[in-house]
């Protein structure tokens, strides 16, 4: 018997794992995330695993930017999918204190967010060396861009376990979205789901 690909999920399959790991959050989200990180670093838990989740959506941008400067021809197809990682940095930078904020009348970025917003703004992607990592065929680059959603969203998911709850349930959305982008990415264009 030859050997074939499994079938592609169903679309209500996708939105039922990310309703599952929505759940996941809900119930892992019940904690705070405002005390001491008790690793020894001094740095809150939450900041941590923030400026960690920004630094993967950075680096799946640059991928996202590589991929595009080999295969111009995918900007209309991939261009909506890396908007969206680029939004996703943003979100999930670490917000400016409330105190900063109200004292300020033109409220001012956190530098973690506006890091993320550099990272959002410019293409760091298209070097030599990023180009190297890009598959020369486009099927080929698309399933890489597909293979580094979907790892990524499934590291995501793992780590809903220990974040605190705000962004235990951002994480969930995000991972949701990144399984989503996966999928998106392997898909006939213009088929019906």
């Amino acid at each position: 018997m030859p050997w074939t690909l499994p079938p592609r999920p169903s679309r209500r399959s996708l939105l039922t794992g990310a309703a599952g790991a929505a759940g996941a959050a809900l119930l892992a989200g019940c904690t705070g995330g405002g005390g001491p990180s008790g690793d020894g670093t001094g740095i809150p838990l939450e900041r941590r695993m923030r400026e960690g989740a920004v630094r993967d959506s950075a680096r799946l941008l640059e991928r996202y930017d590589a991929t595009l400067a080999v295969h111009p021809g995918l900007a209309e197809r991939v261009a909506p999918l890396r908007a969206a990682v680029a939004a996703h940095s943003a979100a999930l930078a670490f917000p400016a204190p409330a105190a900063t904020r109200s004292a300020s009348p033109s409220p001012s970025p956190s530098p973690s967010a506006s890091a993320a917003a550099a990272a959002a703004a410019t293409p760091s992607g298209s070097t030599a060396a990023g180009r190297a990592d890009v598959p020369p065929k486009p099927a080929e680059a698309l399933s890489a861009l597909a293979d580094a959603e979907r790892s990524l969203s499934e590291a995501r998911t793992i780590a809903l376990a220990g974040a605190p709850g705000e962004l235990a349930r951002l994480l969930a959305s995000v991972a949701a979205c990144g399984a989503v982008h996966a999928y998106l990415l392997t898909s006939t264009p213009g088929a019906a789901s």
